[in-house]
C-alpha cells in the first residue's frame, strides 16, 4: 500500500528566527521510510527532535542557496548524526560553495564524521540520480546569490489489479498474478496471451512536489513543475511590498499566487514569512490575510500557511 508523502515544516521564518518560528527547513518523509531535508537553517536539529523525526532517517539534504538562514544548521546536524553512530551515507546537494562551507567548518571544529558524506555541487540546472522511485531536478532561480528550486517527480505506479478479471481469463493465482501486476504480459498453457490492461486499471501518475527557496521569480520551474500536487514557495512580504520584495530577491503573496496559477498547482503552501507578520502587530497583515492575498491570485488552488512543526500529507494520485 502506498502511503501519503508527508512534509513537515521545521522552520518558517525569513532571515532570523522569531519567538514562534525557526529559520527555514522542511522535512519530506517518503513511504519507504526515508527523509529528505529542504534547507537546514540554524537549530534544525532541535526542530527535528520536537517533530519526532529521527536524524538517522535523513538520506538527502537539498539546499536552495547558501544564505545563513538556509544552511547554518548543517554542521550541527551532521555532528549529531556522527555522535549517534550513524554509518549510512548522507547526500548533500546545493550550489557551488557548499562543499567548501561544510568541509571548512568540519575541519576547523575538528569534527570527524562516522559516515560517508556525498556532496554534489550545482553549477546550473540538472537532473539528479533517481532514489526510491523519485526523480529530482534542480532549476536555477533569481535571487541575490545563486539559488535553486527542486522538482520531485514520483514514477508512475501500476493501476489497480483485479484478480477476478484474471481468474475469469484462466490465470491461476501465484507467479503470473505478480507478472501482470508488474505490467508484464503472460502466456497461458493454451497459448492465449493475457495483457496487463485486460486485468488492471490504467497506470497511475506519480505525485509531483515543487519546493522553492528564496526567489523573486519562480517561472524557471513553470514547465517542469506544471500540474504539481504541491507547490511550497516563499512569501516573505504582503502584496503592498512588491518593490521591497524585488529589491531583496523575494516574493510577495501575489507573486507566489500567480506562480501557483501558472503551474496549475493543486495545493500551495506559503512559508518564509518576514518577522513583521507575527499576528501580534495591529499595523501589519495577519498570516490569514497573507493566505487570502495569495489565494486571490490562484483560484482553484488550495492555499495554506505553514507553521513550525506542522505537517501536510500528499496522498497518492488516483488513475
Amino acid at each position: 500500500m502506498i502511503r501519503p508523502v508527508q512534509i513537515t515544516f521545521l522552520g518558517t521564518s525569513a532571515g532570523v528566527p522569531t519567538r514562534t518560528r525557526n529559520v527555514t527547513s522542511q522535512a519530506v518523509a517518503f513511504d519507504h521510510g526515508g527523509v529528505w531535508l529542504l534547507d537546514c537553517g540554524e537549530a534544525t536539529q532541535h526542530q527535528l527532535m520536537r517533530a519526532g523525526i529521527k536524524p538517522a532517517r535523513i538520506e538527502r539534504i537539498l539546499l536552495t542557496h547558501l544564505h545563513g538562514d538556509h544552511c547554518y544548521g548543517i554542521p550541527g546536524a551532521l555532528a549529531t548524526m556522527a555522535i549517534n553512530g550513524r554509518s549510512e551515507p548522507v547526500s548533500i546537494i546545493g550550489p557551488v560553495g557548499v562543499k567548501e562551507l561544510i568541509e571548512t567548518v568540519l575541519r576547523i571544529s575538528d569534527t570527524a564524521l562516522s559516515f560517508p558524506l556525498e556532496i554534489t555541487e550545482l553549477d546550473g540546472p540538472r537532473s539528479l540520480p533517481r532514489l526510491e522511485g523519485w526523480q529530482v531536478s534542480a532549476h536555477e532561480l533569481p535571487h541575490r546569490v545563486r539559488c535553486f528550486g527542486y522538482c520531485l517527480q514520483e514514477a508512475e505506479r501500476p493501476g489497480r489489479f483485479h484478480p477476478d478479471r484474471a481468474q475469469a481469463l484462466g490465470v491461476a493465482p501465484g507467479r503470473q498474478f505478480g507478472q501482470l501486476q508488474r505490467g508484464e504480459a503472460i502466456q497461458l498453457a493454451d497459448g492465449r496471451t493475457v495483457r496487463p490492461e485486460q486485468v488492471a486499471d490504467p497506470r497511475r501518475p506519480g505525485r509531483k512536489l515543487v519546493l522553492l527557496g528564496d526567489t523573486c521569480d519562480g517561472t524557471g520551474l513553470a514547465e517542469a513543475g506544471s500540474d504539481c500536487d504541491l507547490l511550497v514557495c516563499e512569501t516573505t512580504y504582503d502584496a503592498a511590498r512588491e518593490d521591497k520584495a524585488r529589491q531583496w530577491g523575494h516574493s510577495t503573496t501575489r507573486m507566489t499566487g500567480e506562480l501557483a496559477r501558472r503551474l496549475r498547482a493543486r495545493t500551495l503552501i506559503i512559508t518564509h514569512f518576514s518577522s513583521r507578520y507575527t499576528d501580534e502587530e495591529p499595523d501589519e497583515p495577519s498570516v490569514e490575510a497573507l493566505v487570502a492575498e495569495a489565494a486571490l491570485a490562484c483560484p482553484g488552488t488550495t492555499v495554506l500557511a505553514a507553521r513550525d512543526l506542522w505537517s501536510h500529507s500528499i496522498p497518492p494520485r488516483d488513475a
